[in-house]
């Protein structure tokens, strides 16, 4: 019988020739390949102090893919600044603390510059290999989070869900079943902020619309949940020539129009596949409740949808004869009720981006001043997007394609492996028993190819 001999390991420092975040390396060559690295530097110039030895677009950078590994505070960048073989010099942390300082001083002028970068890189890596359909829609879902905060930071409110904290508004351009999705804007609010507030939502959609390529911008389609559902805010949309699929508030005249409403009205519903889902059906309802729509924008369409909750759901007012009632909104002309109903469903995508923006340093807002943590929410943003490019860029047909950044972090970013200087040259040397060894070299191999 053979002894398991595990646990009876001593433990040394030493070593130096080890990378212990040797998939970074493929962070490092997409923000190479995008030109994040150079747009960072270039816009973050006038923020360099005099006779200063770090560049400010080379710490932020650093910060992003400090944020990007699983770090959660300034401090943490002490793990890419201990392996200066692969990223290089590093400030130290009261250097990061003071540029941050400075930033935090200068905050919307530094932000409006990220963005700028960000939306010269993403144009970059659209340009190598675009997640989106050739026609058809550009998805842009808007979408409100609460983060909740332990101690009194500035713009800590407390919330409608009784919690403590932060209420940003987030808009994330979807990359459809087979991807993922990017960030493209996050705009920080007190706790007590409000998810329908409509000069909110338009900034986001403006913001956003700014960082897609502009020949991209005029196939959009804004997508949300009932907060987005708001006048001014369709009404702005309208005079952009976009379409739209928001929520609607199931209120009283919803009501009246689901009770005038015959039965042969209701059509089976179909699920994302386009297979007839058991126990739902849609309808449109615009022609029962013409006074309703009256200061909406023109040809918008209301449509309804209907479900039996499943087990232990919650029951909501809104319900009626044992049916969950849901109502969207939408200017789309044509198509099959069921096709738009399972269209605007799919907005539940969002929900997977904001937990993985959670994961990647939006659930943790670590600094004191409002202005500072809306910077850090900015290199969060920007972290999640270095690690969809390298998806995109390196994997488009593997299944890591659509992995969460927990798990692109416990697979490829966290292998160690040995740096080997051979001739001129440098290698990363992986372990072969590392079952996603062969992944981390060939998503290598081909972002080195773009490069």
């Amino acid at each position: 019988m053979k002894r398991n001999r595990c646990g009876r390991i001593g433990v040394e420092s030493g070593g130096e020739s080890l990378i212990s975040s040797a998939g970074a390396a493929l962070l490092l060559k997409s923000a190479q390949v995008s030109g994040l690295d150079r747009e960072l530097s270039r816009v973050l110039s006038p923020w360099r102090a005099a006779r200063s030895l770090h560049d400010p677009g080379k710490t932020v950078l650093d910060l992003a893919v400090t944020i990007a590994l699983g770090g959660d505070c300034l401090a943490d960048a002490a793990v890419v600044r201990a392996q200066p073989e692969l990223f290089g010099a590093v400030a130290s942390d009261p250097t990061i603390s003071r540029l941050i300082d400075t930033l935090g001083a200068d905050s919307a002028a530094v932000i409006t510059a990220i963005r700028s970068a960000r939306a010269a890189a993403r144009a970059a890596v659209w340009g190598h290999r675009s997640p989106l359909p050739a026609v058809g829609s550009v998805v842009v879902d808007l979408d409100a989070t609460l983060i909740g905060a332990h101690s009194e930071k500035e713009g800590a409110t407390p919330n409608f869900k009784r919690g403590f904290g932060f209420h940003p508004l987030l808009a994330f351009v979807d990359h459809g079943a087979g991807g993922t999705g990017e960030p493209l804007v996050a705009m920080l609010r007190p706790g007590r902020a409000n998810a329908n507030t409509a000069a909110d939502q338009i900034a986001v959609l403006d913001a956003a619309l700014d960082q897609l390529p502009a020949q991209l911008r005029s196939r959009v389609l804004v997508r949300g949940d009932s907060g987005s559902g708001v006048q001014s805010l369709l009404w702005h949309i309208h005079d952009l020539g976009l379409t739209y699929s928001v929520g609607f508030s199931a209120r009283q005249p919803v009501q009246d129009a689901l009770a005038a409403l015959p039965k042969q009205a209701w059509r089976a519903a179909l699920d994302p596949d386009g297979d007839r889902r058991e126990g739902a059906q849609v309808a449109e309802l615009t022609r029962w409740m013409p006074a309703t729509l009256i200061g909406w924008p023109p040809r918008m369409r209301l449509i309804a949808r209907r479900e039996r909750p499943h087990p232990g759901a919650q029951l909501h007012i809104t319900d009626a004869d044992g049916w969950r009632i849901t109502v969207f909104a939408t200017n789309t002309v044509g198509g099959r009720i069921a096709e738009l109903e399972v269209r605007h469903r799919l907005r539940a995508r969002a929900e997977d981006r904001i937990r993985g923006l959670k994961d990647t340093g939006m659930a943790n807002l670590p600094l004191q001043a409002f202005a500072k943590n809306q910077i850090w929410l900015e290199l969060a943003c920007l972290a999640y997007e270095l690690l969809t490019w390298t998806q995109l860029l390196a994997f488009h047909d593997k299944p890591a394609r659509a992995w969460e950044p927990k798990r692109l972090r416990l697979r490829l970013l966290a292998v160690a492996a040995r740096l080997i200087t051979t001739g001129r040259r440098r290698i990363l040397r992986l372990s072969k028993r590392w079952p996603w060894a062969d992944l981390v070299t060939s998503g290598h191999q081909r972002l080195a190819a773009i490069a």
